[in-house]
């Protein structure tokens, strides 16, 4: 259900136009079959599945409105999407609302500023995301001067799809490896269906293409190549950049990308856009993982497809946020006010259950969401005592510059960092242990690449900087959902004081609180200063991270 009306905006003497575009999903368990190979209880929308992307211009305001009629809460994230001075739509369950009950309803209302790109929607509450509650979103362009570098978009999801529910297996996954519970490897879908019964896309010569590329993934990486063909790249997470040359994308759970194709001039022959499905933390398997996948891209229906000889990976000049530059030229942010060290540990459990941290401890949720009570507290808002240990809660002041170095000494593990609420700068990547044959790499243009989502590499670091300007609280966590379920992550206060006197929670957001038992200020525990009765005591991983601040 798709409805454009037209709504006036003033700013100062000047009139915009712009849409509110009002887009209604009923919220549904699925029995289906997205691979054509296993049925089982999904999650969608509207009683489909894929669920159809959402089309919105820059400027416009997106109500969505999620009608739940699952036996759990839902809660929906616009990945990517800044929400400032409305932290509260951000969607992260137990982060910033406690969720849609079920039978209930609720309207997220989506201003998309000026910000635009290529996006997507994902629940983020339990696993529901995981199991199909997902949606590409693509806010078009004003820009006259972008719209002219190419004459076609074509929008291409990768999914990885498993051969069961998740969502109705996460109290299992608290006592049970993942790995046991689902032993069999996902099918990589494309646009919504079995990568192997694909339709083909068809090129003009000379004409240009514009290829948006989403991962809507939560365990796999994909790459994508399409031998005999340049890519230009023009956009990584939202974020436009000045054109750069690349042979393929390497892309972690949760990156987008926009590509410009300039089709060949010849009908002499046809090209497969090649897709590879991997994941370095899962044992290689032949013909699983990695596994192999061709689009046919098609000139003539009957030329013949152009062969190319097999290349190894690092001779790929792969897409590179280090190599590009963003096109409205933001400095570095510099002077650095905060520093913030946090290195990744992994640990087993008792039970055998690989435990991933970001902080002294793995993340947990707590009975009070930390919006609210960052926003309930007074003064002790700026106090990491009113949030629990197992929240990594990380005080910002307004308008500081932020230094994250995130470090990842496994030497076996990948990650993929997703910040809610922001688009860091990407300054530099390199090896943990000094003694390493890694190299440092630092961004080589005049200004660095911003996004929201890269790749922890095994045995690296990486360092990113924002700046706190959008008041709010804001998850930060690895989009591979095990890793998250099983608590890496952390959270970002980000100006509470500032908070406090600019947003506003929607009353029947806390009334949703309330009927899911939650209480709706305090601290964690919905008490008064440290005292945290009632939450249970946070699992410490001992000698994890560093936190190095006020340098």
């Amino acid at each position: 259900m798709l409805v454009y009306t037209l709504l006036i905006l003033f700013t100062g003497a000047l009139q915009t136009f712009a849409a509110r575009v009002q887009v209604t999903w009923d919220v549904v368990y699925l029995n289906i079959s997205r691979d054509g190979i296993s049925t089982w209880q999904a999650i969608g929308a509207n009683g489909q599945l894929p669920i159809p992307p959402i089309y919105v211009t820059q400027g416009d305001i997106l109500e969505l409105t999620a009608i739940n009629h699952l036996d759990k809460p839902v809660s929906l994230h616009s990945h990517g999407l800044f929400q400032r001075n409305t932290s509260y739509y951000d969607g992260a369950g137990l982060v910033t609302e406690c969720g849609i009950p079920p039978g209930s309803q609720f309207t997220y209302i989506i201003e998309t500023g000026d910000q635009s790109g290529t996006f997507w929607i994902h629940s983020h509450y339990g696993m529901e995301g995981i199991d199909g509650l997902r949606a590409a979103l693509v806010i078009r362009d004003q820009d006259t001067q972008l719209l002219d570098e190419y004459d076609e978009d074509i929008l291409l999801t990768l999914e990885d799809w498993g051969q069961a529910p998740l969502n109705s297996m996460v109290d299992m996954l608290k006592t049970t490896p993942l790995v046991k519970l689902i032993p069999n490897h996902p099918t990589v879908l494309i646009n919504g269906i079995n990568a192997n019964i694909l339709q083909p896309i068809r090129f003009t010569p000379g004409r240009r293409y514009r290829l948006r590329v989403i991962s809507m993934s939560f365990t796999y990486w994909f790459k994508v190549r399409l031998p005999g063909h340049t890519l230009q790249v023009i956009e990584a997470d939202g974020i436009y950049s000045q054109p750069s040359a690349a042979d393929g994308l390497d892309m972690c759970p949760g990156q987008r990308y926009s590509v410009i194709i300039t089709a060949c001039e010849s009908l002499e022959f046809n090209y497969a856009l090649n897709v590879t499905f991997y994941s370095d933390f899962i044992p290689r398997s032949p013909g699983l993982n990695p596994r192999y996948h061709h689009v046919p891209i098609v000139y003539r229906k009957d030329a013949p497809t152009k062969k190319y000889p097999v290349i190894e990976d690092h001779e790929v000049k792969w897409a590179d946020e280090l190599a590009m530059e963003p096109r409205d030229e933001l400095m570095l942010l510099e002077p650095v006010d905060q520093h913030i060290v946090l290195n990744v540990k992994v640990i087993n459990s008792e039970m055998g259950l690989a435990i991933h941290a970001f902080g002294n401890y793995a993340y947990a949720s707590v009975p009070v969401p930390p919006l609210l009570t960052a926003l309930t507290t007074g003064n002790m808002a700026l106090s990491p005592s009113v949030y629990a240990p197992q929240l990594n809660a990380i005080i910002l002041q307004h308008n500081h510059v932020v230094e994250l170095e995130l470090r990842n000494p496994e030497t076996l593990i990948i990650h993929s960092y997703h910040s809610h609420g922001h688009a860091f700068q990407v300054v530099e990547t390199g090896p943990v242990n000094s003694n390493s044959s890694i190299p440092v790499k630092r961004f080589t243009g005049r200004q660095p690449m911003r996004r929201d989502t890269i790749t922890l590499a095994a045995g690296q670091y990486v360092r990113v900087r924002i700046k706190a300007d959008n008041p709010g609280v804001w998850y930060q966590h690895c989009h591979q959902e095990q890793h998250n379920y099983s608590g890496l992550a952390f959270t970002l206060i980000e100006a509470p004081d500032v908070m406090q006197r600019t947003l506003r929670v929607p009353q029947e957001m806390l009334e949703f609180c309330r009927i899911l038992g939650h209480p709706t200020q305090g601290n964690s525990a919905g008490r008064f200063g440290s005292d945290m009765t009632g939450i249970d005591l946070p699992l410490k991983v001992h000698g994890l991270a560093d936190f190095i601040s006020g340098l």
